[in-house]
């Protein structure tokens, strides 16, 4: 097994569906469920968690034009409830749904190239000693 990879682009990796370390295997089982692991390389995905990153996405770059695209019919129509029923309901559902895999693989791609984790706090640091002015100013007076 090949354990030095090449990284490679979230993008194109993600929105293949494909794993972010070798590109070959599948990332998904399923519409949405992320697999427990690679089936080439054996990378676990425990690490993925895009949480409602995809559905946030969908929600601003899809949801709204589509909403907006169902206001106008209605605005400019008046049509009955069913033309609503036959138009608006299925472009909202497909222009949600569509793009949410994409993003939602995308998203968990650049969360390993980017070597993405939990935020911490670390209690070792130690922040550097401020000078004082006076300190600053004879320091530059003996060196000049």
């Amino acid at each position: 097994m090949n354990t030095d990879w090449p990284p490679l682009p979230p993008v194109e990796t993600g929105l293949r569906g494909r794993c972010p370390r070798c590109g070959q295997g599948h990332l998904f089982q399923g519409f949405l469920t992320l697999k427990s692991r690679c089936e080439v390389c054996g990378l676990d995905y425990s690490f993925a968690d895009p949480a409602d990153g995809p559905a946030f996405f969908v929600i601003c770059f899809t949801s709204i034009p589509a909403v907006a695209v169902a206001c106008y019919i209605e605005v400019a129509y008046s049509p009955a409830w069913w033309v609503h029923a036959l138009t608006s309901i299925p472009l909202i559902l497909l222009a949600c749904l569509v793009p949410l895999r994409l993003l939602k693989g995308w998203l968990v791609n650049s969360q390993y190239f980017f070597k993405a984790g939990e935020g911490k706090i670390d209690r070792d640091y130690v922040r550097p000693k401020r000078q004082s002015a006076a300190s600053e100013s004879a320091t530059a007076s003996k060196s000049g």
